[in-house]
């Protein structure tokens, strides 16, 4: 299978992106591609400019494009993060979310991606979550959307948002599962060992 017969998923960074929430759907979405490339799908990491982006922590990482020249996309993947609170109001990035929208099949969010979707307008009359700490702050951006505090993720078909940071992991399993199939998700989550027992 060539490059362009593959199916793509883009993970958008940003200045102050919350790592967990871009490198976590990572994790399981590059091992998924990678180790069953026979499914046809590849993932990517896209910034404004396709230059490195610090996130907000201080990890920096790299993007493989520039929104301007990335390929065309199957699912966008919006992470959270503090970075998302100046988006909420960046007119240009919330274009950019809505020109997605109406070419991406699927728009999947992690922690406060679903604020930026809520914005942009693309959660309206729909169930959505987002990190617990700004529920509040969704149903306040649009008290249409029917928040659902207690859900990892919510999947309502062409849009996917998930809680907060660790839950963009579920989200992606889930992706896989819905991409593929059931059981290959469980054949990346044993791979990459995923099993939550916390300690604590």
């Amino acid at each position: 299978m060539t490059g362009e017969d593959t199916r793509k998923i883009g993970i958008l960074l940003f200045p102050d992106v919350e790592e967990l929430d871009a490198v976590g759907p990572w994790e399981v979405l590059s091992y998924w591609t990678r180790t069953f490339p026979e499914d046809g799908w590849e993932v990517f990491c896209v910034s404004a400019d396709g230059e490195p982006v610090t996130c907000a922590k201080g990890l920096t990482i790299a993007a493989h494009h520039g929104t301007a020249d990335m390929p065309a996309l199957d699912v966008l993947l919006h992470p959270g993060g503090r970075g998302t609170r100046p988006r909420l109001k960046d007119e240009r990035h919330l274009e950019w979310v809505r020109s997605q929208r109406r070419s991406v099949p699927l728009m999947t969010s992690v922690c406060t991606g679903a604020l930026v979707f809520a914005a942009a307008g693309l959660l309206s009359g729909r169930p959505a979550t987002t990190h617990w700490g700004a529920l509040d702050l969704l149903a306040e951006l649009d008290p249409t959307i029917d928040v659902r505090p207690d859900e990892r993720f919510v999947d309502d078909g062409d849009v996917v948002t998930s809680a907060g940071v660790s839950a963009g992991i579920d989200m992606a399993l889930h992706l896989v599962a819905r991409l593929a199939s059931p059981e290959r998700a469980r054949q990346v989550r044993h791979g990459i060992q995923y099993d939550p027992q916390p300690p604590v």
